[in-house]
């Protein structure tokens, strides 16, 4: 349960979307995500926030967000679905030139921490 975003610099990718995130003033800045203490991202909505994390890890050719669930409650089909295909949807939004294509695990990955 991992999406993982394809890019020749993804160091330089997740600055840019940590970057976003917290530059709440400027016009194309990320507001529906936020992003915590431990460096992981969350859905920020009533409806969606907090009922699961993404992690992010660096490698040469991509940049992959393995999920994480909440403390006490394992994550539902509907929040994994959620949550994957917003943060797609955030980096096509936000990202398109900077990657070239971006996939979802339907079972957990290693690294992934969801039940």
């Amino acid at each position: 349960m991992a999406v993982i975003i394809f890019t020749g610099n993804a160091k330089s990718l997740l600055e840019n979307f940590v970057y976003r995130i917290n530059q709440k003033e400027i016009e194309d800045s990320i507001r529906t995500w936020s992003i915590d203490s431990d460096g992981d991202f969350t859905h920020k909505s009533d409806n969606w926030g907090r009922k699961a994390w993404f992690r992010p890890v660096v490698s040469s050719d991509r940049l992959t967000f393995h999920i994480i669930k909440t403390q006490k409650i394992a994550i539902s089909t509907v929040v994994y679905g959620y949550y994957h295909g917003h943060l797609i949807e955030t980096f096509l939004n936000h990202f398109d030139r900077s990657f070239s294509s971006a996939a979802a695990t339907a079972l957990p990955a290693t690294g992934d921490i969801c039940s």
